[in-house]
């Protein structure tokens, strides 16, 4: 019972503290704010996709932009609002609690917090971005994940907003898989956020309906030409497809998932079948564990 008690109060604890926390930040912009740097990032897109649009026959206001947008709140917003930062609390606090009976009282196991401010930042981007590499790289292969990861390849037209578009299940896949790896490192909130902040702005671009030629830099970083390929419906001989890069192009030159054969402006995008996937938000929510 006292075990109940306290997870109990940890949950509601933490669903009033975001809460709390979500209302604060809308009524109080500064530079840490979360919510007002979305804004901005996708109001800069955005003006991108109208000024110089790649694809000049795609209406600003494209296909499913209104669902995007929902999406974007949703995920960011919302998802952490009706469950899933309480859940996480928890989640965290039972973990600690379990390596706590097994006789292991501090995760961390390379502290950096004495490293220069660039230095950290440097290993958790190119750390996170490797683990997130192969979460994506499991999206793609394993069956009951790839159902989940339908709804983000659902998108027919590129736009800054289709970022946005993915199943709120990804959210805990991606956090849970990263959180024992990134936990046993040192890092800072501050650092999380800024990290966290360049890879947004990297995926916001690489989803925009622009062209954004990079050089020899686009074996190091992902951008949309590249991104492009990931989200085509036809890959005959790729098939559990290609550019997994999430902000680092680098990984798949490395391990052989690059494939930029053309230019891919005027590609189809999506996935076999797409014809038959949903089209409003709570279907396509419920729609992996229908297939299940």
């Amino acid at each position: 019972m006292v075990v109940l008690e306290k997870y109990g109060n940890l949950l509601i604890n933490s669903t009033y503290g975001y809460a709390d926390y979500l209302w604060k930040e809308v009524l109080n912009p500064h530079w840490t704010n979360f919510f007002y740097w979305l804004l901005a990032l996708s109001l800069f897109c955005w003006l991108l996709e109208i000024i110089v649009p790649w694809r000049k026959g795609q209406p600003v206001l494209r296909r499913d932009f209104w669902l995007d947008g929902f999406y974007m709140f949703f995920n960011f917003f919302l998802f952490s609002l009706i469950g899933y930062n309480a859940l996480s609390d928890v989640g965290v606090e039972a973990f600690k609690e379990l390596m706590g009976r097994v006789g292991v009282q501090h995760l961390v196991v390379w502290d950096i917090a004495e490293w220069p401010v660039w230095a950290r930042l440097l290993t958790l981007f190119v750390v996170r971005d490797f683990i997130q590499w192969n979460v994506h790289l499991l999206l793609h292969r394993v069956e009951w994940l790839w159902r989940i990861h339908q709804v983000h390849h659902s998108v027919e037209e590129m736009g800054f907003a289709s970022h946005m578009r993915y199943h709120p299940m990804e959210t805990v896949i991606y956090r849970a898989l990263e959180y024992i790896p990134l936990a046993m490192i040192g890092f800072g909130l501050t650092d999380f956020f800024i990290v966290h902040l360049f890879t947004l702005a990297i995926g916001h671009l690489n989803h925009t309906n622009v062209y954004l030629p990079l050089g020899k830099l686009r074996y190091l970083l992902n951008n949309p030409q590249t991104h492009t390929w990931h989200h085509a419906k036809e890959l005959k001989e790729r098939r559990y497809g290609v550019n997994f890069a999430i902000t680092l192009s680098l990984w798949d030159y490395l391990f052989g998932t690059a494939y930029v054969p053309k230019d891919g402006k005027d590609i189809a995008l999506g996935f076999k079948g797409i014809e038959e996937f949903p089209r409003r938000f709570w279907k396509q929510l419920r729609y992996p564990f229908e297939r299940m």
